[in-house]
């Protein structure tokens, strides 16, 4: 591997003009996090009613108790058997933040099109314990434009607010609601690279001399492996 190699006292000088980059990012970052709590909100009048290791519960029963609920979009279609990979990659992350979301006032699910027992079979091989919960019963992935019907599928669909041709029945996504009382609110969404944020060996692979190394290969994620796959 060739790389530009110096003194101690010179990458100290590089790294110093790199921090101060680094430092305006965070600031920068500081402002937008802050722009994007203060979106308007959309009030969620439809109901929805998922299958729940608890029975059937509707969106507001999704809180738990709490006032703010974060969904992550799971690609898992009912036809399917098994998860995607990609989303497998980000749900690796999961159990460890959920004790601390609840701390804060926030509840933590996952939501797919797939029956929830195919859901809770795949979530055992991985060793996940995080909330999943089925829509396979109701419009919420098509209504939060992350599921697309086969008719949908035959031009562009609608994904990260924008027209698009999608390979796939259903997308990655995380959507963000509060609960007032009796009244549920739409806070955020996002899709696509918006979720890279989402995912912490990515941040770590940023870090390292070669990044994520994912230039050569056909497609970003296509070394990604259910984390019981690999060899090593």
């Amino acid at each position: 591997m060739s790389h530009q190699v110096v003194s101690k006292n010179e990458w100290i000088a590089a790294r110093k003009l790199l921090l101060a980059k680094e430092k305006e990012f965070t600031r920068l970052r500081d402002d937008l996090s802050r722009e994007r709590r203060e979106l308007p909100w959309e009030r969620v009048d439809k109901q929805y009613l998922f299958e729940t290791k608890a029975g059937p519960q509707t969106l507001a029963d999704l809180f738990d108790g709490r006032h703010q609920l974060v969904v992550y979009h799971f690609m898992f279609a009912p036809e399917w058997e098994n998860g995607c990979k990609s989303c497998s990659f980000w749900a690796d992350n999961f159990n460890g933040i959920v004790t601390h979301l609840k701390q804060r006032d926030v509840s933590f699910v996952a939501v797919s099109r797939a029956p929830w027992k195919k859901l809770h079979a795949f979530a055992q091989r991985l060793g996940w314990s995080f909330n999943w919960v089925s829509s396979g019963g109701n419009d919420f992935n098509f209504d939060y434009q992350v599921s697309f019907t086969e008719q949908q599928m035959q031009g562009e669909v609608d994904y990260n607010y924008d027209k698009r041709k999608f390979p796939a029945t259903d997308a990655p996504g995380v959507s963000v609601f509060l609960r007032d009382g009796n009244s549920v609110f739409h806070t955020y969404s996002s899709f696509g690279r918006g979720i890279d944020m989402l995912n912490t060996a990515y941040h770590y692979l940023d870090l390292v001399p070669k990044g994520r190394d994912e230039d050569a290969l056909p497609s970003s994620m296509a070394w990604v492996k259910l984390h019981d796959q690999y060899s090593n």
